[in-house]
């Protein structure tokens, strides 16, 4: 992967956020995420990126927003913190207000039902694409996999409460990893 471009401004940081949140419909945000600020803008690496989203993930609240507050943070400091977000939940708002309005007036058609379920399986698809790619990059020995397999077996067929996984996974996986950090090869200050 080519090193990031340079800082964009914050009118920029606001603009690519207001897309995300505007072309993201049914989910996968995190992987259209990697897709703009790693592959098309290339403002991020994909290491910068999947350890952004890890603490995303790791913090209350919605992963995506969280996202963007570190995304933007990295980008500009607080103010693209504020900008980043202003950005990808503004614009989205009114837009989901207006498709709920649209969607009381045209739920009673069976084609509404049919065009959601199939932007529902094309955000699954992001969604595990984003998954196996972060998968990849954790699982460089056999305890992460480890504890990615004992994840979801706890929580997919065991049906065991996501707080309680957490809360034994997560450090389970935080004192391997500082344990047997990953090489840092070509990362930038």
């Amino acid at each position: 992967m080519s090193a990031p471009d340079k800082t964009p401004d914050l009118g920029a940081i606001f603009l690519a956020f207001a897309k995300i949140g505007l072309t993201s419909f049914g989910g996968g945000l995190s992987g259209w995420m990697l897709r703009e600020f790693v592959q098309n803008r290339r403002w991020l690496d994909e290491a910068e990126f999947l350890n952004g989203l890890s603490l995303a993930q790791a913090f209350p609240g919605v992963n995506v927003v969280n996202l963007a507050v570190w995304i933007g943070y990295r980008l500009r400091g607080g103010r693209g913190s504020l900008v980043a977000v202003l950005g990808m939940v503004v614009p989205a708002m009114f837009v989901a207000i207006g498709a709920a309005a649209l969607f009381a007036h045209l739920s009673r058609f069976h084609a509404t039902h049919v065009v959601l379920a199939g932007i529902g399986a094309a955000a699954v698809g992001l969604s595990l694409q984003m998954g196996v790619r972060a998968a990849r990059r954790a699982a460089r020995s056999a305890m992460p996999v480890a504890i990615m397999a004992a994840v979801f077996l706890a929580i997919f067929a065991f049906r065991l409460p996501l707080l309680w996984v957490v809360l034994v996974a997560a450090p389970a996986s935080i004192a391997w990893a500082a344990l047997h950090p990953p090489a840092r090869a070509g990362r930038r200050a």
